[in-house]
């Protein structure tokens, strides 16, 4: 069997108002955005080179090879490149599974701005699209002894498909038994600070000389995997959170007194004194913090483990049925004849390659509810086949 023809867009149906334009030869395209040309090169040369992205900035006249973020996407046979606004570029992958077909390139969004002022340079970040949406992560804190690992186990035990942990990192060396990936990510001191200057980490704090965090990849791990992510953490981690890009639940457990907590904690038989001490401590301050700051969406009180779960249930939607996203099983062939955008719907038409029976057929990827972004997915893709022959122009606006 031959090698997948490459992958090759051929011309655009609409012009790009406000600047915007495309070029493309062989495997590397060239988007106009503004007064910045980008180049990309797929790699589709058998060089095995992932997407290599060079910069034009015509105010200037000189091509500049910018910092790039992001989890760059695997070398392809081809691609298309279709600038949607002034921060970012979707490219469109040939001859792959349709779940690695999409990717953009942020050219000037929000983190892209944040990192280039940052930096002190050019800089560009790749994301994955991914089809669907995903239930908002949950963001669970509260003092020591107020039942939070407790009302998390219920959770998983109930619905154990659910719900996922991600796995943080920290810069301290394993201990017996521990696996990387499992326990922690465990990673160098130097790559961790690089990766939260980066703003990849959704909080962080410094324990005894070594960093402990949550990256937005870890929470991203959980998501790819359909499951919905729980995030245990302390209130200052809660508000760094806050102050990042995930849109997540943000929910504090209270003890019903102070006098109760002091209760739970001794009936546990697990600290000293001191401990004790410290621990109730610092819960008053927890609490004073989770209450004044702004950062929760809601509070519910562990007066009655039974009654609070139940809350807690019914606060997650979990009182009805859970439905899930379907994906249904679309591969995007090598072969794209023309590439095309109506309203915020991209229309790629190809035939088949039966040539006993051909016919042209369509994929519409409809982009109207993006969400997220770089340092983690572009989520929110919607994409259906549609037979052009029969019809399918009138079937655009109508997913199947």
């Amino acid at each position: 069997m031959g090698e997948a023809p490459a992958f090759f867009v051929h011309d655009l149906k609409e012009g790009f108002r406000n600047g915007f334009g495309l070029k493309s030869k062989g495997c590397e395209t060239a988007t106009v955005i503004g007064d910045k040309t980008y180049l990309v090169d797929g790699g589709c040369d058998d060089s095995l080179l992932s997407f290599q992205v060079r910069v034009f900035d015509h105010s200037i006249g000189l091509k500049i090879n910018p910092v790039v973020l992001g989890m760059v996407p695997n070398p392809c046979k081809g691609h298309s490149a279709i600038a949607l606004n002034e921060d970012r570029i979707l490219f469109i992958k040939g001859g792959s599974p349709l779940d690695d077909s999409f990717w953009f390139l942020e050219v000037d969004t929000p983190y892209v701005q944040e990192q280039r002022k940052s930096l002190g340079c050019e800089v560009v970040a790749w994301s994955k699209g991914v089809r669907g949406t995903i239930e908002k992560p949950i963001v669970l804190s509260g003092p020591s002894g107020v039942g939070k690992g407790t009302l998390i186990s219920m959770l998983m035990k109930e619905f154990p498909s659910l719900f996922g942990f991600s796995v943080s990192h920290t810069t301290r060396a394993p201990r017996n038994m521990e696996k990387d990936g499992l326990h922690y990510h465990f990673t160098d001191r130097s790559v961790m600070e690089k990766d939260i200057k980066e703003g990849k980490f959704l909080e962080f704090a410094s324990v005894h000389g070594n960093l402990y965090g949550t990256s937005v990849e870890a929470v991203e791990v959980v998501a790819d995997a359909g499951k919905r992510c729980i995030l245990d953490i302390d209130v200052q981690g809660a508000r760094s959170v806050r102050a990042s890009s995930l849109d997540a639940i943000f929910i504090f457990i209270s003890p019903p007194s102070m006098a109760e907590l002091e209760k739970r904690l001794r009936a546990r038989g697990t600290e000293t004194e001191e401990q004790i001490l410290k621990r109730l401590r610092n819960a008053e301050a927890e609490i004073k913090q989770g209450e004044s700051s702004g950062i929760f969406d809601h509070f519910l009180f562990n007066d009655n483990l039974e009654q609070c779960y139940e809350s807690l249930k019914k606060l997650l939607g979990l009182d009805v049925s859970v439905h899930s996203c379907i994906k249904s099983d679309l591969d995007l062939p090598p072969i794209v004849h023309s590439v095309s955008r109506i309203d915020n719907k991209i229309i790629i038409t190809y035939r088949t390659s039966d040539l006993e029976n051909e016919s042209r057929k369509m994929i519409v990827l409809d982009l109207s509810s993006l969400k997220g972004g770089a340092p983690g997915r572009t989520r929110g893709l919607e994409a259906y086949a549609i037979d052009s022959d029969s019809n399918g122009s009138n079937m655009i606006n109508q997913p199947s």
